[in-house]
This record gives C-alpha cells, sequence and structure tokens, in this order.
C-alpha cells in the first residue's frame, strides 16, 4: 500500500524573473515518460517584473501569480493550487531528466513510510568553477548513499506526500530567499520522525557558479542561512546526513585563522598557528581531490585552492550568521 488516492501528482516551480530559463525547465517537464494524464505542472509567478508569466502561458500548464514573497512562499502556494496527493518540486533554472517524474515517485509508491524524496543534481557545464561544485554535489551524493534514511531534500529535486507536507505547515516563509529554507523543513520531517529518502536516479540538469566569484558568494550565502537553521537544529551543527564532516572541521579551522590572523595585528606570534591551520585545510582536502583526480584531472588538481577559498567563504558567512543568531536571542530575551 502507498497510501495514495489515487497516483496523480502535481510538479511544483517557483519562478521569479526567470524569463531565461524557465521556458527549457517547462518543456522538460511536460516531455516526460510518467503517463501525461497522470500529473500537472504549476508555475507560481513569484512577482516577476520580466517576461516569466508571458513564458509561462506558453505553455499547458497552470500559472499562479503573486505579489514577490520568496521561495517559499511561491512553493507553499502552489501546494494549496495543487490537485495532486503527491507534490515534486523543481526549480525553474533546472531541466529535469525524461525519467525524473517516474524516479521521484517510485520510492513514495512503494513505500508508504517514505514521506519525501530527495533527488539529483548534474550539469553539462564545462568552467573549472561549476565542474568543481558538480564535484562536491557528487561527493555529497555518496554519502547520502550510505544511509537507508537522510535528513536533506533540497528543493531543486523533491518529492512530498502532501498530506504530510501540510501536516508540518510546509515552507518556512520567514526565509526571504532560496536558501536553507528546505534544510529547515527536511530537519523538521526527520525531527517528527518521517522517513526521507534518496534516489539518485531522479536528476535534474542544473547551470552551476561558473566563476570563482559567483561560487563563493553563493557559498558564503549558504553558511550565513544554515547558522540560521543551526540555531534550530543545534545537533545538525555537528552531524548530519548531508554534509561530509570534513567540510565542518575546515570550516571552524578557517573561522579559528580568522580570528588568529585579526588579532595578529596586536600579537604578530599569532600569524604562525593560523598559517598551521591552513596547512592542515589543505591536508584534509587531499581525500577529496584524489577522489575528484579521477574522474577530472584538472578539477582534483584545483581542488586544494577551491576548497581552501570555500573555507574562507563557509567561515565569513557562518560567522555573520552566528552572529545574527545571537542578536536574535538577546532581542527575544529583552
Amino acid at each position: 500500500m502507498n497510501g495514495f488516492k489515487n497516483n496523480f501528482l502535481s510538479v511544483i516551480v517557483p519562478a521569479y524573473n526567470a524569463e531565461r530559463t524557465l521556458a527549457a525547465c517547462l518543456e522538460s517537464l511536460l516531455d516526460q515518460s510518467y503517463e501525461k494524464s497522470g500529473y500537472e505542472v504549476i508555475v507560481v509567478d513569484d512577482g516577476s517584473t520580466d517576461g516569466t508569466g508571458r513564458t509561462a502561458e506558453r505553455f499547458k500548464v497552470r500559472v499562479k501569480s503573486q505579489h514577490n514573497r520568496g521561495p517559499a512562499s511561491a512553493r507553499n502556494r502552489g501546494v494549496r493550487e495543487a490537485s495532486g496527493d503527491i507534490i515534486l518540486f523543481t526549480d525553474a533554472d533546472c531541466v529535469a531528466d525524461r525519467d525524473w517524474i517516474k524516479e521521484m515517485v517510485a520510492p513514495l509508491l512503494a513505500d508508504s513510510r517514505v514521506a519525501a524524496v530527495k533527488g539529483a543534481y548534474k550539469t553539462k557545464q564545462k568552467k573549472l568553477a561549476a565542474r568543481f561544485a558538480q564535484a562536491e554535489f557528487e561527493d555529497r551524493y555518496d554519502l547520502l548513499g550510505r544511509h537507508a534514511t537522510i535528513d536533506m531534500v533540497d528543493t531543486y529535486s523533491a518529492g512530498f506526500r502532501k498530506e504530510v507536507f501540510l501536516k508540518m505547515g510546509g515552507f518556512d516563509e520567514t526565509f526571504p530567499v532560496a536558501n536553507n529554507e528546505d534544510t529547515d523543513l527536511s530537519y523538521r520531517l526527520a525531527a517528527s520522525g518521517y522517513k526521507l529518502v534518496f534516489n539518485p536516479r531522479a536528476f535534474v540538469y542544473h547551470t552551476h557558479p561558473d566563476t570563482l566569484y559567483k561560487y563563493l558568494r553563493t557559498k558564503f550565502w549558504r553558511g550565513y542561512w544554515r547558522m540560521v537553521v543551526y540555531r534550530r537544529y543545534p545537533d545538525k551543527a555537528v552531524k548530519d546526513s548531508y554534509t561530509p564532516a570534513v567540510i565542518k572541521i575546515q570550516t571552524l579551522l578557517m573561522a579559528l585563522s580568522i580570528g588568529f590572523f585579526f588579532f595578529s595585528s596586536f600579537m604578530p606570534h599569532l600569524v604562525y598557528p593560523a598559517g598551521l591551520l591552513w596547512a592542515v585545510i589543505l591536508v584534509t582536502s587531499l581525500p577529496f581531490s584524489l577522489k575528484t583526480y579521477k574522474k577530472d584531472k584538472w578539477v582534483g588538481i584545483a581542488s586544494p585552492a577551491f576548497i581552501l577559498c570555500r573555507a574562507v567563504a563557509f567561515a565569513l558567512g557562518s560567522v555573520l550568521g552566528a552572529a545574527r543568531c545571537l542578536l536574535a536571542r538577546r532581542g527575544d530575551r529583552s
């Protein structure tokens, strides 16, 4: 028994100023191997100022519009409009594999205990930064693959039982941007005892940040918003099924080294322990670099430098996020 009255499902695509990418996304969703009468596609135009709405109207999809309130709100709006008992999400800058829907729903149909399914990213990009980003995802997928149940379902390729989604209150709409609102919901589901699973065969193609600046900017804000989530779920700061422990260690070491470098203006000898911490980060990057080298030679060679820069971005974002949480806590007490 899968717990569904029928196998009809709803695919929800939140879109904000997505005119450039939305057409390819919708074309892929309307050309699925899944039975065409078995699903609907809903685009929620989140107050776009470009031609996103007009682009969506060209396709045989349902289009709903709202004032700009962020992707969490747009996804929740899509669920309220949905007719299906199964809810799938992808992003407007993703192109779904032809079997994406079939693979996303398979675990939900096969096991009534499964409440949510996480899919995967692939990319066809050639630039080094984008290839490194993809290698990162694949490293995380290797970690997820070792767990029968997981605690992270990213919205770029996600499936939920609608009943469970609504019971848990959906996405927290206080997250104003597309950053860690899916982490928050995932942790909430896992903490409530729901079973979340990973299916790497349910993949979408994505355009990752393709310059070092764009990549590091993304990581900075990932670190910032993740600290907001960790305030609610502090145990996840230590261990989860998605983030390799070495990344958390590297981020902590880099935060310490930044502190040493700051105080070295007054105590010059602190430069040495700061440099030592950087050396430790580089040493801990070697397993990933060697693993990646076997798949992509140049990404493997560049990995230590990327990882060092990533640690800086994560550390700075995390420090700023922690400061925000500290101020919020003080505000709560006053």
